[in-house]
Order: structure tokens, then C-alpha cells, then sequence
């Protein structure tokens, strides 16, 4: 929210700079995004008076105008300008000057004719075109007609003021407007502040007569209504006008300014209605009927939810509560009969109507978060005087009243005992009453024991710690003395878990692959795919977009489509991981259950070329090695194996493996399917995923290391024929059996299948180490060991040795 600094001063007697305010309220209030002074970087823009014009020779739309700047000659600048005509007074930037975005402007001919400067817009010197009065967003802008040429423009359109860009905290909806923030400077500065309300001045007929609310005061507890007669609209006066722009907001005539103004200072929304629209006199606030539909200011058509807060007339809906009002009662040129509207709506209702229609409105965010329920009746009182001086309007005899629940003011009782341990201050009774009393609380004092009344307008105080908290930032935290902490202290450390996911990244980096951190939330096509059970989709009720709505069931879609992005920008060798949580639910069950896991995927090469070195490309080996270290280097204590996987959709039937521990499946590891690697635009790419959690609960091999012999280690190589259907592990764990008390390692080193062995059979080789570590080996224990491997190959697995 920006709030002016001019209009700080006109109700507080500061003399610190608008940044010295702007860092006192955040470090005492909410945090402030930024200051800025619209003027900044501009120079030699002033006023200017259009003496006369004629068309352009040689253009259609030019225009050549004579130009009062001040001085003592006119000036003539060409001009293209729709809406320029003599008489105006405009903006004029001078030869040398600077407007928006540094440009300078220099004197020049346009089509053959000299241009001593130029007329702009507001766009041009700054203004966003959300704030552009509409009547002027394809123009340039018409100053008032007692502005004097030669004068700077800055004072005139309120450039010259800045504007402190709040960033205010859901809890602090009270500083969502300039009294809020006024009672908060009042207290910080310890200053008086006196805020202003007008009186009205009633002069129509009795509003009972002429406007029936019919309620339900558990979707409003308050609901008003206010009517003002015989309006004339106009533009709003240029104070006004200054006070909407300033804050963002484009003003539109001097009614709906008004309640924008009022919605600005007080906090609380209003809309107005043309009455003379109303389907007889009788509004209803209610829920949306089915089927319903309503066109809003924005001229957009919704479709109504039966949970939505509606305002209707006796015919249909008009406005959706808190949100924003509907089309068929705006105000225009021709409205002479306003209703004012000022109420308290239930504020979940507003949040998800905001939400489900795509509205977030300044109305709404003032909603959502709370807005004065002891101050309605005042902000409509407001409006409705201000009206009448601005319009003319004839303000009708009294305020009809729908719904009136007005909370009680929370009582919160509180020691100065208690007040001085927290803080750890040593702060006197009549200290902490004086930081209350300047917020506005009221404090009864009964020796050490305080009874505080929060006053309504603060809905964020409800507890003892809420009233510690203001009292420490209204004192200052930055006064609170500096003490060490006491009493036992303990070492801190890491769980077993996170000891063991810190030395996951520890040992995937030293295996060759970069950390990622996707989204925990997806699409449910890409949640569905490489699932490793079975599981239903969590779905968010409120998602931010399509593409983050239900939250992942794998990590492999998230680092897809990281590779993806690389891809796309000529990165073809990638290897990443990334270590997170899943999120499983049963049918039946609201909450999901959260599981660690841990995921890679590689694509393109691990090794570069080099001079010694061709690349080659990742293939399914390469992988299966990282996460057979990782398992070693995790400690894992048990026999791993890798069975054949087809059934994975979205992995290659052939090249893809469980990986299991002790029989148990704790994750798989391939190639991912040619189909999913064209859905997401990459080339042949392996992953991997594990269950990180069933690896933290497995048991672990506590002591891995082992002595080094100093002995030597005699080897054997055994090549042998065996059929297609006998695999590298079956013969391994033969040899790793039966291979006696010496063997160290068996190590493939061959594999053939050609025209020189017959069909249906391969060439496996193999090298065997045999080392002891207490003596040296000789070579008849060796010949033993190997001979029984030898027999035990020919007679379990059918092996022809060679």
C-alpha cells in the first residue's frame, strides 16, 4: 500500500525525512518495500497554455500550437495529440528537459517544422497507465485552468510528495489505511493525534421510506446503507484526484472517488450503487442461487458459486460482496441517486471468492484481513458528507441498518512482573501504561496487575504475548538491552536422518551429479507417472495455477523437466539429483503421508571427450554404479540385488531394474521410456529413485573399514560359455560362494555373443583375486579354491569352460 508523506504531515508534526520515517515503521511497524518521489529525475517540465493551434501541413493528426510557457515569446511545438485544443493549460517539457525514463527532449523539426519542446501525457512523465484518468489514456492531460504557465507541474499533480510503499502483514490490516497507520506513528513518535470526522449534514427524506436490507448477519455481521439524492457527477477535484493516483488507484468522478478516498483513509471498503437501478427498493445479502450469473465492473461475466456472498436486489444479483460490484448498478454520467454500501463481510467467503473468480480486489484484501468493525458507521459518514460537498447531493435522513454485531473488545489481564521476564527489562508501571494508552488500549492498573481493553479496531490482540510484543516495539527493540542467554546450555547436533542426508548430497556430488530443488507441486500427469506404489492424488483446493496443483508422488517429473530446461538451451550433458519428500495418500483418507526419497537423472555424457578419452554416452551401467556406491557409501548392510523391471509405463521395458535389499524394494533404477523422453523434449536419459526413508531405517554397517595386506595377490582368469538366460549376477554369487575363505573381488572383464559361439549361448570372462591377510598365499590354495569353482560352475550353471 503507498501511503503519502504530505498527508502524514498534515496530521502528525514530524521532522525526520520520509526515509528516516519509512525505516522507523519497519523496524517497528510492517516492512516498506520502498520510497519513492514521482519527481525524482525529471526537470524542466512546467505548465502551459495552448494560445491557439493549426493543422500541419504535411500531416493529418500534427498539430502546430502556440504555447504560453512563461516566457516572454509563446513557443511553438508540434503536437499529435487527439484531444489538444486551444485554451488548454497542458504539460509541457521544455528543450533540455528529462521525463520518464531519462529521456531528454531537444528542440527539433517534426515533418519540416521547428518544435520547441513538447506536450505530454502523464504516461510520459511517469504515470502508470493504470492510474490515468480514462477520459485522458490516449492524450495528453488538461491541467486545471488556474494553473499559471512557466510553473513546475510537480506540486500541481503531487509529484513532488513521496510515497512509502507498505508492505503490511496479514495481521495488521488496521495499517491498510491512513488512520491505521497514523495511530501507529502516533505511538512510535509519542505525538497527539487527532483524527477528523465531518458531521453530516441531513437534508433528505427518512431512508426507511425509501430502502429496505434484508441480511444474513452470519455473512455480514454489519451491513449499511446510506442514500445521497439529486447528485451532479463530475471529475473529483484535483486534491482528490492527487490522493487516488498517489496511492494507485485511477480515479473515475467525484462519487466513486469518494468512496476510494474513504476506503484509503478509514480502511473500510465501500461501494456505491445507482439506486435508480434497483429492481424495487428491498437489497438482500445472501449466497448465490444456482445458475446465477453476474457481469462485474470489469465487464466480466461469472458464473456464481452457491458460497458466494452476493448483493441483490429483488430481481437479481448486483454486486459480489467485498469483491467488487457489478455492472448493471455502476454509476455513470447519467446517475443521480447514489447508495452507499459500508459493511463487515465473513472473511473466509471473501478470500475464496476472491480466489475462485480471479478477483483480488483492495476491497478484498481489506476484507480478508479485518477491517474497523467499530468504525463502519463513521467511514459511511464520511462518504456520504463528502458527496454532498463535492456532488451536491442531498444526503437522506438517517442509515439503514441490516445488521449490527459488533464484537466485544478482547480484556487481557497482564503483570508487570511478567511484562519485565520476558523482555528482560526492568521497565516502570507507568512506562508500560503510557506505550498502551498512546495505541489506544485502555489500562486499569491494580498494583502489579494490568487489565487491558484492546480496542476493537486491533484484531490481532488476544493473548498476553500479543500485548509484550507491542509494548517491546513501541520501545524499541533496538533499546531492549543486549544480555547473554542463561541457564543450561547443550550441544547441538544432527539426528542420525539428517546426518545420513547430508552425507546423500556428499556422496552423489562426489559421484558427479548437481543438486536440484523442483516444486513439490505438479500436474497430476506428471504426479501419476514413475510412481513406486500405488497412491491417489493430493489435490490442492486453491491451486496457484494449473501447473502447481496436486502436490508430486515422484521426484523424476521434477528433475525432467530441469533437463528439459537445459535442453532447450543447448545443454545436452546433465546429471542431477535431488532429495525430497512424496507425498502418498490412501482412497479415503484427507491427509497424505510424507516419505523421503532421493532421485537422479542423467542425460548425455558423465566424462567429456578428452585427449585421452572419447565420450561416451550414460547408459544403464553407469547408473546402476553410482547407486550401488551410494548404497555402500550410505552403509547399507544387507545384499542388494537388481531384478528385471517391464512393467514400469513410463521406463524402457528393457533396460530397467528394481533395486532390492534383503528381498525388499526400495526403488528402481533405467532408462526412461522413448515416448516419456519426446513428451518432455530430451534425448536417452537414465534415472534412478530410492526410498530415502527405508534406507534411514534399514540397519547399518557401523564399521566398513578394513586392514590392508601387506601381502600380495595372486589372480586367475576364467572364460566360460553359458547360456543367454544365466546372468552376470547368478555367476558372480556362485563364484563369491564357493570361492573360498581367500577370495577378494570377482571382476568381469569380457562378454561375447557372436558368430564364433553357438546360437543361444555367451562368453562370459572373469578375473578372481585371491589375497590373504595375515601370510602370503601360495599358489596350491589358490589352484584348490579355483578348481572347486571350476566344478561348481559346470555342475549348477551348465558351464563350459574354455
Amino acid at each position: 500500500m503507498n501511503i503519502s508523506y504530505n498527508w502524514i504531515k498534515e496530521y502528525l508534526d514530524l521532522d525526520v525525512s520520509a526515509t528516516d520515517l519509512a525505516e522507523k515503521i519497519e523496524r517497528t511497524s510492517v516492512e516498506v518495500d520502498s520510497v519513492v518521489r514521482p519527481a525524482d529525475g525529471l526537470k524542466k517540465i512546467v505548465v502551459g497554455h495552448v494560445n491557439s493551434l493549426v493543422a500541419h501541413p504535411d500531416s493529418d493528426h500534427l498539430h502546430i500550437c502556440e504555447v504560453d510557457v512563461g516566457d516572454d515569446q509563446p513557443s511553438q511545438i508540434v503536437c499529435g495529440a487527439p484531444n489538444v485544443a486551444a485554451g488548454q493549460n497542458v504539460i509541457v517539457a521544455l528543450p533540455g528537459s528529462r521525463i520518464a525514463n531519462n529521456v531528454k527532449i531537444k528542440r527539433s523539426k517534426m515533418r519540416g517544422v521547428e518544435s520547441d519542446g513538447m506536450i505530454c501525457s502523464l504516461q510520459e512523465i511517469g504515470f502508470s497507465e493504470d492510474v490515468v484518468p480514462k477520459e485522458y489514456a490516449d492524450g495528453i492531460y488538461v491541467l486545471p485552468a488556474d494553473a499559471q504557465p512557466g510553473e513546475p507541474v510537480f506540486g500541481l499533480l503531487g509529484m513532488d510528495d513521496s510515497l512509502i510503499d507498505l508492505d503490511v502483514t496479514p495481521n495488521r490490516g488496521d495499517m491498510l489505511s491512513l488512520n491505521g497507520t497514523l495511530r501507529d506513528l502516533a505511538a512510535i513518535y509519542d505525538q497527539p493525534v487527532k483524527l477528523d470526522q465531518p458531521a453530516v449534514k441531513e437534508t433528505g427524506e427518512a431512508i426507511a421510506d425509501q430502502l429496505t436490507l434484508h441480511v444474513d448477519a452470519a455473512l455480514a455481521p454489519q451491513y449499511r446503507m446510506r442514500l445521497v439524492r439529486d447528485l451532479k457527477i463530475a471529475p473529483s477535484p484535483m486534491w482528490l484526484q492527487i490522493r487516488l493516483w498517489n496511492a494507485g488507484i485511477r480515479p473515475i468522478n467525484n462519487v466513486v472517488d469518494v468512496t476510494n478516498y474513504i476506503m484509503l483513509k478509514y480502511g473500510q471498503p465501500l461501494h456505491a450503487f445507482d439506486y435508480d437501478k434497483f429492481t424495487g427498493q428491498d437489497v438482500y445479502v445472501r449466497t448465490a442461487n444456482a445458475g446465477e450469473q453476474l457481469t462485474t465492473l470489469d465487464e466480466n461475466d461469472h458464473d456464481l458459486d452457491p458460497k458466494d456472498i452476493v448483493i441483490a436486489d429483488g430481481q437479481a444479483p448486483i454486486a459480489l460482496a467485498g469483491v467488487m460490484g457489478g455492472l448493471s448498478t455502476a454509476i455513470t454520467g447519467q446517475t443521480h441517486t447514489v447508495a452507499i454500501e459500508a459493511a463487515v463481510f465473513e472473511h473466509d467467503h471473501i478470500r475464496k471468492a476472491a480466489q475462485r473468480h480471479h478477483l483480488h480486489t483492495d476491497a478484498s484484501q481489506r476484507f480478508e484481513r479485518g477491517v474497523n468493525q467499530a468504525g463502519v458507521q463513521d467511514a459511511l459518514d464520511a462518504a456520504a458528507q463528502l458527496m454532498d460537498e463535492l456532488a451536491s447531493g442531498a444526503v437522506q435522513t438517517g442509515t439503514a441498518v441490516g445488521s449490527n454485531q459488533q464484537p466485544d473488545p478482547a480484556v487481557i489481564p497482564l503483570t508487570l512482573t511478567h511484562v519485565n521476564a520476558v523482555l528482560g527489562m526492568d521497565l516502570k508501571q507507568a512506562q508500560v501504561t503510557h506505550i498502551l494508552e498512546s495505541l489506544g488500549f485502555t489500562v486499569a492498573v491494580d498494583g502489579d496487575q494490568m487489565t487491558v481493553t484492546v480496542p476493537i479496531r486491533r484484531n490481532d490482540i488476544h493473548i498476553p504475548a500479543d500485548l509484550l510484543e507491542e509494548i517491546a516495539r513501541i520501545y524499541g527493540y533496538d533499546n531492549i538491552p543486549v544480555t547473554l542467554p542463561t541457564g543450561r546450555m547443550t550441544q547441538g547436533r544432527l539426528t542420525p536422518a539428517q546426518r545420513l542426508m547430508r552425507a546423500t548430497r556428499h556422496s552423489l556430488e562426489a559421484l558427479g551429479l548437481n543438486q536440484a530443488i523442483s516444486y513439490a507441486l505438479t500436474t497430476e500427469d506428471k504426479a501419476k507417472m514413475f510412481m513406486m506404489r500405488e497412491s491417489v492424488p493430493t489435490k490442492l483446493a486453491w491451486p496457484m495455477s494449473v501447473d502447481h496443483a496436486v502436490l508430486r508422488m515422484n521426484l523424476i517429473t521434477g528433475l525432467l523437466d530441469d533437463l528439459a530446461y537445459n535442453a532447450a538451451r543447448k545443454v545436452k550433458d546433465v546429471a542431477l539429483y535431488e532429495q525430497g519428500r512424496v507425498f502418498y495418500r490412501e482412497d479415503g483418507t484427507d491427509r497424505p503421508s510424507e516419505e523421503e526419497h532421493i532421485a537422479g537423472a542423467i542425460t548425455g555424457t558423465l566424462m567429456p571427450q578428452a585427449w585421452n578419452q572419447p565420450a561416451q554416452a550414460v547408459d544403464f551401467y553407469q547408473v546402476k554404479g553410482i547407486v550401488a556406491a551410494y548404497l555402500q557409501d550410505m552403509a547399507v548392510n544387507g545384499e542388494v540385488t537388481y531384478v528385471p523391471n517391464q512393467e514400469m509405463p513410463e521406463m524402457h521395458p528393457g533396460r530397467t531394474a528394481d533395486i532390492l535389499v534383503h528381498g525388499h524394494r526400495i526403488g528402481y533404477l533405467g532408462e526412461i521410456h522413448p515416448t516419456i523422453a519426446k513428451q518432455f523434449k530430451i534425448g536417452t536419459t537414465y534415472v534412478f529413485e530410492l526410498n530415502l526413508q527405508a534406507i534411514i531405517e534399514m540397519p547399518k554397517q557401523e564399521n566398513q573399514y578394513d586392514v590392508i595386506s601387506r601381502y600380495p595377490a595372486i589372480t586367475r582368469d576364467i572364460a566360460m560359455l553359458v547360456d543367454d538366460e544365466v546372468t552376470n549376477e547368478q555367476v558372480v554369487n556362485l563364484i563369491e560362494k564357493r570361492g573360498g575363505a581367500y577370495l577378494q573381488s570377482v571382476k568381469l572383464f569380457d562378454v561375447y555373443a557372436g558368430v564364433k559361439v553357438p546360437k543361444g549361448k555367451k562368453s562370459l570372462a572373469y578375473t578372481l583375486t585371491y589375497q590373504d591377510k595375515h601370510a602370503t598365499l601360495v599358489d596350491d590354495a589358490v589352484n584348490q579354491a579355483f578348481a572347486k569353482v571350476t566344478k561348481r560352475l559346470e555342475d549348477e550353471l551348465g558351464a563350459e569352460i574354455r
